[in-house]
């Protein structure tokens, strides 16, 4: 798998990985920070942005990835940015390359399996503009607003809406997704735990890391640490960025 990535600035490594709809741009506000001192490699995974499609979609897939373009660039140590699905991407990560892992950021995303749907009406969105010859965005965003009351998740699947010769597409593999939403939604802790350096960074209004979760959290990552951002939803690095980068940069620095 030939992930399409993105690679800015110079020095040590840092690898930025997305969540769920998202590609590489989505963390682009902490890439503009970070690529000042840092060598930052942005993303997409399988069946998002430009990178290819696949049936295959384990968090092991994910992070396998990852992995082969960092030896294809011939990187060894790098640390790794994961928000929401990308955090259990990264989390992955740490368990198949542990001795490769400098530092481990994890933003709003706990090592468990989450339960019930949340995505049901974004899915049924999706597929409503797929039932449709969509010639301008903005029939695509009538159709989402069917079902996604919240014109900013809007705004940002439609990021990822494009236009080719036969109309408007979604670069995500929307029935992929679909198929394998169980497994994004689900976990399987790694036999040994990561004892590295970790950082789970909080948005204040979400409920992604709830403090029941801090007893799965501590068995896998026994060193991690906590940051709440306050004031901030799961989007906490869209919200606030600078508040994030700079949260970001000092744990960086230990």
């Amino acid at each position: 798998m030939n992930l399409h990535f993105r690679a800015e600035g110079k020095g040590k490594t840092i690898v930025l990985i997305h969540g769920l709809f998202g590609s590489a741009d989505n963390l682009g506000l902490l890439a503009r920070e970070l690529k000042l001192h840092y060598q930052v490699i942005s993303v997409d995974l399988r069946n998002h942005g430009l990178s290819p499609h696949s049936d295959l979609f384990s968090y092991q897939d994910l992070a396998q990835d990852i992995i082969d373009t960092l030896d294809h660039l011939t990187i060894d140590q790098f640390d790794v940015v994961g928000h929401s699905m990308g955090g259990k991407v990264a989390m992955t990560l740490s368990a198949l390359a542990p001795q490769r892992v400098n530092h481990l950021i994890i933003l709003d995303m706990a090592p468990i399996a989450y339960k019930g749907h949340r995505h049901q009406n974004v899915f049924t969105g999706l597929r409503e503009v797929n039932h449709h010859a969509i010639t301008k965005r903005n029939e695509a965003e009538q159709y989402l607003a069917r079902y996604i009351n919240d014109p900013g998740v809007r705004q940002f699947l439609l990021k990822s809406l494009v236009k080719t010769e036969t109309g408007y597409q979604w670069r995500f593999n929307v029935e992929g997704l679909i198929t394998n939403y169980a497994t994004i939604m689900g976990w399987q802790p790694a036999s040994q735990p990561f004892i590295g350096k970790t950082l789970f960074i909080k948005g204040q209004l979400s409920d992604y890391i709830e403090p029941q979760y801090r007893d799965a959290i501590m068995t896998q990552f026994p060193n991690a640490k906590a940051h709440v951002v306050a004031n901030t939803g799961h989007w906490l690095h869209a919200e606030k960025p600078d508040t994030v980068n700079r949260i970001i940069n000092q744990f960086l620095n230990q």
